[in-house]
């Protein structure tokens, strides 16, 4: 699925699980487990298979359960 030049500095995108990747959607934000994605070890670029954003869609717009729901603490920024 990985194995191609990074478009930024022409290192080799590698396949590596990482325990949870936040995805930033339309409607919100999605938290997958166990995801394997692709990261360049040379400048840290993230690359995500079409499957996998696909699933993001499916989380976000309520087509696939989800096993757990978090809460996230909201506040508004201000100079100290």
């Amino acid at each position: 699925m990985y194995g191609y030049k990074c478009e930024y500095c022409n290192g080799i995108v590698q396949q590596k699980i990482v325990k949870q990747e936040v995805f930033k959607h339309r409607t919100g934000f999605v938290i997958l487990e166990n995801v394997p994605i692709g990261i360049c070890p040379r400048c840290g670029y993230r690359y995500y298979h079409a499957k996998l954003l696909y699933q993001v869609e499916l989380v976000a717009s309520h087509r696939q359960q989800v096993e757990r729901m978090i809460s996230v603490p909201i506040a508004t920024f201000a100079m100290a």
